[in-house]
């Protein structure tokens, strides 16, 4: 699979220069499971083989970060909350008060989560979803999604450029993380169904 991923970046990038990298970087904040620890590292080391210029390798691909998830804000967005909320309530084990809990917690945390969110594996994506859901002032969405996609695109570009022919090598430490996030949240989820399947009034919804 990173195999074959890596062959179509590669070919973006190759046909495109600067701006296939952006494509990717666009496309995989859209479908998550196209990963940016692959392509960014790679658009660093296309940098370094001068197949583009490193400046436009990093504007690039943050432009490309910031493209897809303004697509998923506006998802977000045109979701509202009113079909969220329906949708929710129809779920098994989630009642009123989560969702009533989930937007205040979003309301206090909500530029934190969208700032550092971007340098979450997978939830990088997400979290643009609740910040249109919740109508985040869309300059206030643009500055956080600019910013901490720059870092993370940052990181992993200029890896890619360090390292040359060994670019590969960043895609196997971050693999450790994704898969350290990904546990985390599956442990998450099974703590609060199990918390919701022993705790007294489940399925309750409102009248």
């Amino acid at each position: 699979m990173t195999d074959r991923i890596t062959d179509w970046a590669t070919g973006l990038m190759d046909a495109l220069g600067a701006p296939g990298a952006g494509t990717a970087i666009a496309l995989e904040n859209l479908f998550p499971p196209l990963p940016s620890e692959v392509i960014l590292p790679l658009a660093g080391f296309a940098a370094g083989q001068g197949r583009m210029s490193l400046v436009a390798a990093l504007l690039w691909t943050t432009a490309g970060s910031v493209l897809g998830a303004l697509a998923l804000y506006g998802v977000g967005a045109l979701l509202g909350r009113e079909r969220t909320v329906a949708i929710a309530e129809r779920l098994p084990l989630v009642r009123p008060a989560d969702i009533d809990r989930t937007e205040r917690w979003f309301g206090r945390h909500g530029t934190k989560a969208v700032f550092f969110g971007r340098m979450v594996p997978i939830f990088r994506s997400m979290i643009s979803v609740p910040a249109g859901i919740e109508r985040m002032p869309l300059p206030v969405f643009l500055v956080l999604t600019t910013l901490g996609s720059a870092i993370w695109n940052s990181v992993f570009v200029l890896a890619g450029y360090a390292l040359g022919d060994n670019w590969r090598d960043v895609t196997d430490y971050v693999s450790v993380y994704s898969k350290a996030v990904l546990g985390a949240a599956a442990l998450a989820v099974l703590g609060w169904v199990a918390v919701r399947l022993l705790s007294p009034g489940r399925g309750r919804r409102r009248g």
